[in-house]
């Protein structure tokens, strides 16, 4: 606890912190100047007391847990207003009691403070210990506050986040961040293997061909049997081959455990709902000639597909969501073929729209639209016709970038309609990076040089870039 104080009324790790007070705890706004940490005469706040009285029900509780602070930061949108303290009191408490550590008219709860220290967010500190010895447990946490927050939105006309949706892949945790980091890795091992296997399912035909490319990209596999019967593959994971355990076995990952859509049976779906294209017989079309030809092609059928979804909002929801997934695959090849396996600018755009794209809890459309199926065969004929050699594939593949935002910007009014704001924000926000990379590069004498890639150096190396999030 003391330590979590510390860091809260201290400086921050870039003297981010701005006059550090309370705006509320566990025994109301009447005892909050005796709670206040006292500042010293170099200017630090003695967090000694407050720790000593938040840890006492914790020392004289029946069997504590060994880890009993719980701390959540609350947060406003860069678009809300400030809040002055008695709100941010009013929400902290509201949030204790969402989540049942603190429920209101309790005088037995656990004890808690709430931590302001900028315009826009306080942080909520609590033991895990109830003031009559009792441990409580914060049981479904997160989606309790997120409801909380939700609430709290509209009681203070807030910018309204929107339901849970489960649309959004899991991003890597801070253990994996710090191994990463300790092993000098460029890259996070679970975001490049969200990367590999989602430019292999956008460019495979079936599940031998998904399989044979991640081999390929140097990604090693196993394969998960059914228990009934042995030869039936119900699933896959993935790993790198230097990627391993304190014990040396290889870390795995399953697809769902990368993105909601790129488990087997929703791999297997999708594959099966595009009849009659052929990659390998694209890849025979498809010299280096006619790799511009390619993404003329392409750009006509995502230019196509952009009408289809701005035409017709009230369409059927599996056209829409298989335009959608299709859509991600096509501009999965396209970033494969501006970028290669490292990424850049594309990868970083497709990550967004990706998010986008997906059907809630995993629901794929059952009856795609037949556009569906001509961007799905451009994505497997970018991706049979390789990597970008001349100006002339660059420019045409830009016009493509360029028609991919359409259908990103288009996507986002259909998802606003349909009340599902964080996929609209993040298809809003795909389509402007889209755009961008695409107006950049175009104005850069005729686009990129030869072998050149938006967002990156002549020689391959990444610029430094803010993400959009």
């Amino acid at each position: 606890m003391g330590g979590l104080l510390r860091y809260l009324f201290g400086p921050g790790k870039s003297e981010e912190h701005v006059k550090p007070h309370l705006v509320a705890a566990w025994s109301g706004p009447a005892q909050l100047p005796l709670l206040e940490p006292p500042t010293g005469p170099t200017g630090h706040h003695d967090i000694r007391n407050l720790a000593r009285l938040l840890e006492q029900p914790v020392r004289a509780g029946r069997n504590p847990p060994q880890k009993f602070v719980w701390h959540a930061s609350v947060r406003n949108h860069i678009t809300d207003r400030v809040l002055n303290d008695s709100q941010w009191a009013h929400i902290a408490a509201e949030m204790v009691a969402a989540v049942g550590i603190a429920p209101h008219d309790d005088p037995d709860a656990v004890r808690w403070v709430a931590v302001r220290h900028a315009d826009d967010h306080i942080h909520i500190v609590a033991t895990l210990v109830r003031q009559d010895g009792e441990t409580v447990w914060a049981w479904n946490e997160r989606l309790k506050a997120q409801t909380a927050a939700r609430d709290l939105e509209q009681r203070y006309g807030l910018y309204q986040v929107g339901p849970v949706d489960h649309t959004s892949h899991r991003r890597p945790t801070a253990a994996e961040q710090n191994k990463s980091h300790r092993q000098g890795r460029p890259e996070i091992p679970r975001d490049r293997l969200r990367r590999e296997v989602r430019a292999a399912a956008a460019a495979a035909v079936d599940e031998d061909d998904f399989l044979s490319r991640l081999q390929a990209g140097g990604v090693v596999v196993r394969l998960r049997h059914s228990p009934t019967n042995p030869d039936e593959v119900t699933g896959y994971a993935v790993g790198l081959p230097d990627h391993h355990t304190s014990v040396g076995d290889t870390v795995w990952y399953g697809g769902g455990r990368l993105a909601p859509d790129l488990t087997l049976p929703q791999l297997r779906q999708r594959w099966g709902s595009d009849p009659g294209t052929h990659p390998r017989g694209a890849a025979r079309r498809s010299g280096a000639q006619h790799r511009a030809d390619a993404f003329r092609e392409a750009t006509a059928a995502a230019e196509r597909s952009a009408r289809h979804l701005a035409e017709d909002p009230s369409s059927d929801g599996d056209h829409i969501a298989s335009l959608a997934y299709a859509a991600a695959d096509l501009l999965a090849s396209t970033a494969r073929a501006f970028e290669g396996r490292h990424g850049g600018s594309l990868t970083d755009a497709l990550e967004i729209f990706d998010h986008a794209a997906r059907e809630p809890h995993r629901r794929l459309p059952r009856h795609p639209h037949a556009a569906a199926g001509q961007l799905r065969a451009m994505s497997r004929l970018i991706a049979a016709a390789g990597r970008l050699t001349s100006e002339d594939d660059t420019t045409a593949a830009l016009q493509l970038v360029l028609r991919m935002s359409m259908i990103a910007d288009n996507l986002a009014n259909l998802r606003e309609a349909q009340e599902r704001l964080h996929q609209a924000q993040a298809a809003r926000q795909a389509a402007e990076y889209l755009h961008t990379i695409a107006a950049n590069a175009t104005a850069t004498s005729a686009g990129v040089r030869a072998g050149a890639v938006p967002g990156r150096t002549s020689s391959g190396r990444r610029q430094q870039r803010g993400r959009i999030t």
